[in-house]
């Protein structure tokens, strides 16, 4: 199969806690290899003559799951929790609906930033749901030392470096490429949807 480099991430990796053959449902350890459209395949890239098709894991757990958040403790299913790698008992029972919650927040680039050629934009996903936020630098930053005086236990921060100058095809690949590594590195679902992949936002 032939895909634009362009349009894929080669040389990956998974421990087998990520992926399952799409065929048999069980788990694959090795090397893998995705596309923009969030397909996954086997081996290091498209050459691979033995590739085969890959499941997310987590995407069974988020459709044949469910997540309830109560305001003193989650409750989750087995497989869900263990996916999440999150382990209710860890943290202490207190009610939530007194903290506040990140809000959105969207920064525009500073002629500043249009000299160097990029910006960083600043963003959180929920834990437990895939919903995202664009988020102020302040409110990242209290998510990634978990400040007391937001909620910060029920979203993931992260950042994306933006290209904002070049030509515009390059501009928008170099974008694109930026979120799909992110998207798989960070297991950011649907991130590229949420950004209605347009990676030619701020151009100029």
């Amino acid at each position: 199969m032939y895909y634009p480099k362009s349009q894929i991430i080669t040389n990956l990796h998974t421990n087998g806690e990520e992926f399952a053959y799409s065929s048999t449902k069980q788990p694959y350890v090795g090397y893998y290899w995705t596309v923009y459209s969030g397909r996954f395949f086997t081996g290091k890239n498209p050459q691979d003559v033995s590739t085969q098709e890959l499941v997310a894991i987590n995407n069974e757990f988020l459709q044949n799951n469910t997540v309830k958040t109560s305001t003193t403790m989650f409750e989750m299913t087995d497989g869900l929790e263990s996916f999440l790698d999150f382990n209710t008992n860890s943290y202490p029972k207190f009610k939530y609906e007194n903290i506040p919650v990140p809000t959105f927040s969207s920064l525009s680039p500073t002629q500043q930033d249009y000299v160097n050629g990029e910006f960083k934009r600043y963003f959180c996903k929920k834990t437990n749901e895939i919903i995202y936020l664009e988020v102020s630098k302040e409110t990242h930053d209290k998510l990634v030392k978990k400040d007391s005086s937001i909620l910060w236990q029920l979203y993931q921060p992260f950042t994306l470096t933006w290209q904002l100058s070049g030509s515009k095809e390059q501009v928008f690949t170099t974008n694109k490429n930026i979120v799909e590594l992110t998207s798989v590195k960070q297991k950011l679902l649907m991130l590229a949807e949420y950004l209605k992949m347009d990676y030619t936002k701020y151009y100029k």
